[in-house]
Formats: C-alpha cells, sequence, structure tokens
C-alpha cells in the first residue's frame, strides 16, 4: 500500500504538515511519499490519499481545490484523508465559545464530503513566521494591529497532527485489500 500525502502550502507550514504525517505512516510501516499537489503526475499510482492544504479566508488553497476536482473519480474510489491548516494561536474556542478548529474547516470539505467522502476530514493549527511574508502579504503585515489577527509563531500541534497520522495507519493497516 502506498499513500500519497500531496499538499499546497504557501509559506512551508501545511508542508511541514504533511512531511510529519508521511514520516509518521512509514514509522508505522506504510510506504508514504508527501508531495506538493502541483508536482504529482500520476495519483492512479497510489493507494490512499492524505490531502492537505492552507486555508485562508475560508476557502483551500485553489491548487489543492483544482487536484480534488480534477481527480475525483479515482479519489471517491481510494481511501482518502484531507487536513487543512490555518488557524493561529493557542485558543481552543471562540469569543462565542465555538471549537476554532470546526469554524475553520474550509468550504470546499463540505463539497468533497459528497463527491469523494473522505474518511476524515481534521484541521489544525498552522504557523505564521512575519518575516516571511511576501508582495501583498508583506504589506499587509505591516498594519500595526495585524499581530492581534495573525499572531506570529508556530501553533501547530506535533502530537495532535502525530496521532492523527497514527490512526490513518491503523486504519490502513486494518483496511481489507484493495479498500
Amino acid at each position: 500500500m502506498t499513500v500519497l500525502v500531496a499538499y499546497s502550502s504557501k509559506y512551508g507550514a501545511t508542508e511541514g504538515i504533511a512531511e510529519r504525517i508521511a514520516a509518521a505512516l512509514r514509522t508505522a510501516g506504510v510506504e508514504a511519499d508527501a508531495r506538493p499537489v502541483e508536482s504529482v503526475d500520476d495519483p492512479a499510482a497510489y493507494d490512499a490519499f492524505v490531502i492537505g492544504a492552507s486555508a485562508y479566508m475560508g476557502s483551500w488553497r485553489k491548487d489543492a481545490t483544482r487536484f480534488v476536482r480534477r481527480h475525483r473519480d479515482l479519489l471517491a474510489a481510494r481511501a482518502v484523508w484531507l487536513f487543512s491548516s490555518g488557524p493561529l494561536g493557542t485558543e481552543r474556542t471562540d469569543a462565542e465559545g465555538r471549537d476554532v478548529l470546526v469554524q475553520a474547516q474550509p468550504k470546499q470539505f463540505a463539497e468533497f464530503a459528497e463527491s469523494i467522502k473522505p474518511r476524515n476530514v481534521q484541521v489544525f493549527f498552522g504557523a505564521m513566521d512575519l518575516s516571511r511574508l511576501r508582495g501583498r502579504d508583506r504589506l499587509v503585515s505591516r498594519i500595526p494591529a495585524v499581530e492581534k489577527i495573525l499572531p506570529n509563531g508556530d501553533f501547530r500541534d506535533w502530537p495532535a497532527i502525530d496521532a492523527w497520522a497514527q490512526g490513518i495507519a491503523q486504519e490502513l493497516a486494518s483496511a481489507p485489500t484493495g479498500a
């Protein structure tokens, strides 16, 4: 069984999550490749998929969305897990008491739940290094109040990421051949 951990990452935080998931799968004895979605030439060569992207303003990155839509039929016939990264900070609930990670699910997850029926979807906290921003993002980062909206730091919850990947590995190990 070979798993593709495909990702779309603007500044590297989501790439780090994808690499960590692939490493955890390999540690569990599952063959796994982590690759940017735009570099995947033959997705049919893989038996299962973990696909992730950073989310901005409630949407997954466009290249990840295009990848899923383009390969919808293939993905619908294979085991698929989806993840997103994006919320920044450490608070699990917002001012209204809602779960930040649930609220941060990109709108594409609902579409993909119908079309490819992923086995699980997960949102992880992301990371922000304001010094790495470029273009329009860099200009926005210079607004004095922006750090309240975009706190600087690495908020990825590595134990949660590892646990999620281990759950995928266990599910794959217990799946009948060809599932």
